[in-house]
């Protein structure tokens, strides 16, 4: 009966933070934003037409995902830019709810209140989840259906981890890490289900385009991802360890290389922890987790708004703040707060750019990382 009265307490906390969250920002700065939306929108009115996607003129806002992605987009371009901006929204707040649920089922173990966490953890990941849904991205819908796949390995549904953990990288090509980490496990079904599933939303535009334009439409992305990367490295909203790197360097050889190494560190580090599993009963929120914090910091185009997908090992790290050792546990906990109150409005536009000039919320990311590495080497996840 506790436990039935802190659930619902939880799902009504939830619908609350997202009645406040969906009201406020829509009325009062999203209705005439979501660039990033316009961008899918564009997209899915393009592929629907089997018209090119990938086009420069397009400028900053080229579209650089999958064509695949494009495809699942057209529908939304059956209705009206503003309605459909409104119907994403609306849909952006859901997820947003929805992940922070699935972050608790994911858990492990309980060692805070479900009320507690959910509220610790909204907190801590506000400013991103509002950055979000102000632009329209979909790293909401991507954090989701990741952490509805560790779930589902919870419950041991490989086949359907299996095509969720696909269908990410659709929405984000940079899921493909995860694919490694499913081939990792004992089970094999996961990853041969991601696997198959990545092989048909590949081939899925060619019911639009044909084969060869969907030939020339991958061809398209690859050198339009690449060619964007270089130019974003010195944004000051741009987390990435390259764009660190370079921000205190300047763009040189030995920016890029230690920018390389550190990656590799990281990756290094996630497969020490992988394989460190050992006979721990519930490995992978945690694992999961580390690839989550870990993939803004190593992709070129890591914007700080995408560190929301880290919003499962935020509320990891929350709930077995204890477990870390002294000085780690303090200094996980500073991290998390730095970047919880790192925002605009608060801090000033000076302050703000001195602070994102130093990518000083990457190395709070950092420092959740290493948190992250520590639980698993005390068995506590």
């Amino acid at each position: 009966m506790p436990f039935a009265r802190s659930s619902t307490r939880t799902r009504l906390l939830l619908a609350i933070l997202a009645a406040v969250s969906l009201v406020t920002l829509f009325s009062t700065r999203v209705s005439r934003k979501m660039p990033d939306f316009e961008v899918y929108w564009t997209a899915g009115t393009r592929a629907r037409a089997a018209q090119p996607l990938y086009r420069a003129e397009d400028g900053h806002f080229q579209f650089k995902y999958l064509p695949g992605f494009a495809v699942l987009a057209s529908p939304l371009s059956l209705l009206s830019l503003a309605k459909a901006k409104a119907l994403w929204f609306a849909l952006s707040a859901v997820l947003m709810v929805l992940l922070l649920w699935l972050s608790l089922l994911a858990l492990p173990a309980l060692h805070r209140s479900p009320p507690l966490l959910v509220v610790l953890t909204f907190v801590a990941m506000a400013k991103f989840y509002a950055h979000e849904l102000v632009l329209g991205q979909v790293n909401l819908l991507f954090a989701a259906i990741v952490t509805l796949g560790v779930v589902l390995l919870r419950r041991r549904r490989d086949v359907g981890a299996g095509l969720l953990f696909a269908l990410a990288v659709v929405v984000k090509p940079y899921a493909i890490l995860f694919a490694p980490w499913l081939a990792s496990r004992r089970s094999k079904l996961p990853a041969a289900a991601m696997a198959a599933g990545l092989i048909i939303m590949l081939l899925l535009p060619i019911a639009r385009y044909g084969w060869a334009a969907n030939l020339e439409l991958l061809r398209g992305w690859w050198s339009t991802v690449t060619a964007t990367t270089a130019p974003n490295l010195t944004n000051q909203d741009n987390v990435s360890l390259a764009a660190f790197f370079t921000k205190w360097m300047g763009a040189s050889g030995a920016a890029n290389a230690l920018a390389a190494a550190a990656a590799a560190a990281l990756l290094g580090l996630a497969m020490l922890v992988v394989a460190g599993r050992g006979t721990l009963p519930a490995t992978d929120a945690l694992e999961a987790s580390l690839i989550l914090v870990m993939i803004p910091l190593v992709s070129p185009q890591g914007w700080d708004y995408v560190f929301l997908i880290a919003t499962p090992a935020v509320m990891l790290l929350l709930n077995d703040l204890g477990a870390l050792p002294r000085g780690l546990r303090f200094a996980t906990a500073a991290a998390i707060g730095v970047a919880a109150l790192s925002i605009y409005d608060l801090m000033g536009r000076d302050a703000y750019a001195a602070f994102m000039g130093l990518s000083i919320i990457t190395i709070c990311f950092l420092i959740e990382y290493a948190a992250l590495v520590a639980l698993r080497f005390r068995r506590t996840a």
